[in-house]
């Protein structure tokens, strides 16, 4: 199942209000077709965050697996 870029980018959207409340951000870096993985860059102060994955898993691709169910992972790179 292909990966639109487009409801990802609405489900990141979704998600930009929570964490601009604290002073961060996420972009898109990547989708990997083969994969179904999604990478994001986590940015402001959830770059460097100690409970940056806990956003990432509990937060981030929860919300993007939930709105595109053919994502199967949600990363973050630097």
């Amino acid at each position: 199942m292909k990966l639109e870029r487009q409801k990802i980018e609405e489900a990141l959207e979704s998600v930009r209000p929570f964490l601009k409340e604290d002073g961060g951000d996420v972009e898109l870096f990547g989708i990997n077709e083969d994969t179904q993985i999604v990478q994001v860059k986590l940015l402001g102060n959830c770059h460097d965050c100690p409970l940056s994955q806990m956003t990432l898993r509990a937060g981030i691709e929860r919300i993007l697996m939930a709105k595109v169910p053919a994502i199967k992972r949600v990363e973050a790179v630097n």
